[in-house]
């Protein structure tokens, strides 16, 4: 990723970011149903790498299975890439869990800058203790073997009703998850850089009393001649 575009995006939200996409006809990008363990930690910034579950078929998905060093979910944990968030298609299912304290924390290690499933954590107490970016849909004790089999990893998924492809930009605040297509992660970055800037210029005129009409959108000449005076003023 570009790093100014990573540097941008630490600093603006994902309500900002869905205006930004919805501007270019994108509707489905934020993560339905997912929240932070920890929300205030800093934005989750980074390229998708991806793990896959379908439905457990019993007689494949025992608790054998983990010794295999090859299992998808292990190797999910062991590739992610440093800087990059591993996004669980869990299928909306969080009767059991995608991953745990331990998986977590090994991601954590290794530099992965987060993680985020629409199903459910186990050990999520000892995750939200964490310095590190772990979004779920609620807690979850059973292991995923009860009810989720990994089957694959890097491959487009969905996450709570988001399409994910890997190498997508992940954003992650204190509200929630987006995903930004890669290939207009610069420009929308830069773009919500804007509209942050003004957002903040509005909010402070509105608690000085100062009413939304002609300020937000700015249709009188005036706001825009406030604005630009304000920017300067800042440096923003």
């Amino acid at each position: 990723m570009n790093p100014n575009t990573r540097a941008q995006l630490m600093k603006v939200s994902t309500a900002t970011l869905c205006t930004a996409l919805f501007k270019r006809g994108l509707r489905t990008q934020f993560i339905q149903d997912v929240r932070p363990l920890n929300a205030g930690l800093p934005n989750m910034v980074g390229e998708a790498f991806t793990l896959r579950y379908i439905p457990a078929r019993e007689d494949l998905n025992t608790i054998a299975v983990f010794t295999d060093r090859q299992h998808p979910q292990r190797q999910a944990v062991e590739q992610c890439p440093p800087d990059a968030v591993l996004v669980i298609d869990s299928r909306k299912d969080a009767r059991a869990a995608s991953a745990g304290g331990i998986l977590i924390s090994r991601l954590m290690k290794r530099g992965a800058a987060g993680v985020v499933t629409d199903g459910g954590f186990r050990d999520s107490p000892e995750i939200a203790k964490l310095p590190f970016p772990a979004y779920h849909s609620r807690p979850s004790a059973p292991t995923n073997l009860t009810l989720h089999q990994a089957i694959d990893i890097n491959v487009p998924i969905g996450c709570g009703d988001a399409p994910v492809f890997p190498g997508d930009v992940i954003v992650g605040d204190a509200e929630g998850v987006i995903v930004i297509p890669a290939n207009i992660a610069d420009e929308v970055a830069a773009e919500a850089t804007e509209m942050t800037a003004f957002e903040d210029f509005v909010q402070e005129k509105v608690m000085e009393g100062r009413s939304i009409l002609g300020l937000y959108p700015p249709t009188d000449e005036q706001s825009r001649t406030d604005f630009a005076a304000w920017r300067q003023a800042n440096g923003r």
